[in-house]
């Protein structure tokens, strides 16, 4: 089992930048493909990014395209995701999720990520 810890979560204004953080701890953490979701109050939660196990490979959601980048650092057990051009619809809990063995059409769903951080709160203001 992999335990995540999320940080960086705050109160910025609209068009300002945030960097999230996820700290992995247990097993190894190169093995898995890791991800960024997000929930906002009254909706679902919702897919916003995927990192393949070496980096090489991202997927974002169309929200965040060109906004928003994931990276991760596999010698800190670490994944990013930096946050530019924020918006008051980015206001969300968001979480770090990490799994492995499904295909990339898998990527956006929750059913990929076996383990889940507790979650960092983002707030846009307008």
């Amino acid at each position: 089992q992999v335990q995540l810890v999320e940080s960086g979560g705050g109160l910025v204004q609209a068009g300002g930048s945030l960097r999230l953080s996820c700290a992995a701890s247990g097993r190894t953490f190169s093995d898995y493909y890791m991800g960024w979701f997000r929930q906002a109050p009254g909706k679902e939660r919702e897919f916003v990014a995927h990192i393949s196990w070496s980096g090489a490979s991202t997927v974002y959601a169309e929200p965040v395209k060109g906004r928003f980048t994931i990276s991760r650092d596999n010698a800190k057990n670490t994944v990013y995701l930096r946050m530019n051009s924020l918006k008051p619809e980015d206001t969300a809990l968001y979480y770090c999720a990490g799994g492995g063995g499904y295909s990339s059409k898998y990527y956006p769903s929750e059913t990929a990520y076996a383990f889940w951080g507790q979650g960092t709160q983002v707030t846009v203001s307008s």
